[in-house]
């Protein structure tokens, strides 16, 4: 039984080590090997992008962030801002900026719209009005790394040559961190980003992609009507983002950028009662993914959850062999082994962190959010909440 349970732990911990150095570390390698490449030449012929954002009460993030938008160092551009029902001065702020800059245009979603999701709808309006063949979408609430994001994230889409060789995307996806502040749930919310953040970009690197963020994508307008746009997902109260990638995206047509002057960045949810809704609300719409998806998703929790059950298990029972000082070889072997890791997960995620300029966490917050974060998804997922209003 002693080597039957050590045996288990091991097969446990290699496939852990193998998920950590084949996903979770494929961002960090594409940054370091970014890093070392020479830069090219400059590129030229840049084409005409839509950029797209959907607005609902954000009159005053409307004036912190819509001028970055608008100063982008880019040839041809538009920003296109959908009002999706707002009640404050949202709309009235939008014109102010219209009547000085020609490529800025505001639509809007019709009040009583029956739609599950009137974003949805919201950005197919927006990708009908679009005059560009590219549709780059963020959020009102969310402010670029530099006056270069249309630039280096419009690169992932190949159509600029580099050295004669094109290779043509149809989805490139970005990341966008939180920005860091006090409190618990600040932390949270960044630990959460950064981890499901080289998730979906390391399987994307990998050739499997599944998801992405609403507030750094893009993708061509002609994919996203070839493909029936939202058609399917209309009654999805979300999923605007990861569910139309996750039935779209393939290895050979999706690219990622990692460049830091390709990410954007927002402020996080204050309360923990927001960033709970937040995150039910982005659950809710998991069920919709490809089997093969939730098959993949599946398999990491239920191995990182066996191995903390293996581990504590074999350090109770064999504890007062230990203490005894009797031979107690598995024992050891579950304490190594659980230390190896911890260590291991805190060095990729540091790492990670380090090199997309965000703050590093301590090795307690990762064990805390690497047990805690899995056990709140599943409670989310099998106990639905009654009368939600997202």
């Amino acid at each position: 039984m002693d080597w039957v349970l050590i045996g288990v732990l091991g097969v446990l911990f290699v496939a852990q080590v193998y998920w950590y150095a084949r996903y979770m570390c494929a961002p960090a390698r594409r940054m370091r090997r970014m890093k070392k490449q020479a830069p090219g030449p400059a590129e030229h012929n840049y084409p005409g992008v839509s950029v797209v954002l959907c607005a609902h009460n954000e009159a005053y993030n409307i004036s912190q962030y819509l001028p970055v938008l608008l100063t982008q160092d880019y040839p041809e551009y538009e920003v296109i801002v959908v009002d999706d029902g707002s009640e404050d001065e949202t709309r009235a702020m939008i014109e102010r900026y219209m009547v000085n800059d020609p490529r800025l245009h505001l639509t809007f979603v019709p009040y009583g719209a029956r739609v599950g999701s009137t974003k949805k709808l919201a950005l197919t309006l927006a990708a009908k009005a679009a005059k560009y063949e590219y549709l780059l979408l963020t959020d009102a609430d969310c402010v670029p790394e530099s006056n270069h994001w249309i630039r280096e994230m419009m690169q992932g889409f190949g159509d600029v040559q580099r050295d004669n060789v094109q290779c043509t995307k149809d989805i490139v996806l970005g990341f966008s961190p939180y920005f860091e502040e006090k409190g618990h749930v600040n932390r949270l919310v960044r630990y959460d980003t950064l981890f499901n953040g080289l998730h979906y970009l390391g399987s994307a690197l990998c050739g499997h992609p599944y998801m992405g963020v609403g507030r750094n994508l893009a993708y061509r307008k002609a994919l996203f009507f070839e493909s029936g746009g939202f058609t399917h997902l209309m009654n999805k109260i979300a999923g605007d983002d990861d569910l139309f990638v996750n039935h779209v995206a393939t290895k050979t047509n999706t690219a990622v950028v990692l460049s830091r002057d390709s990410f954007t960045w927002s402020i996080s949810k204050k309360t923990m009662k927001e960033w709970w809704q937040q995150k039910r609300r982005h659950l809710s719409v998991s069920p919709a993914y490809k089997e093969s998806t939730k098959i993949r998703l599946g398999i990491e929790p239920m191995l990182r959850g066996l191995f903390y059950a293996v581990a504590l298990f074999m350090m109770v029972i064999y504890f007062p062999a230990s203490y005894l000082e009797l031979p107690a070889i598995p024992f050891m072997v579950a304490v190594g082994l659980f230390l190896v890791r911890w260590i291991l997960q805190t060095a990729v995620l540091n790492v990670s962190a380090r090199r997309m300029g965000l703050k590093r966490f301590n090795m307690f917050s990762v064990l805390w959010f690497d047990i805690t974060l899995p056990l709140v998804s599943a409670w989310m997922l099998i106990v639905p909440k009654r009368g939600a209003k997202w």
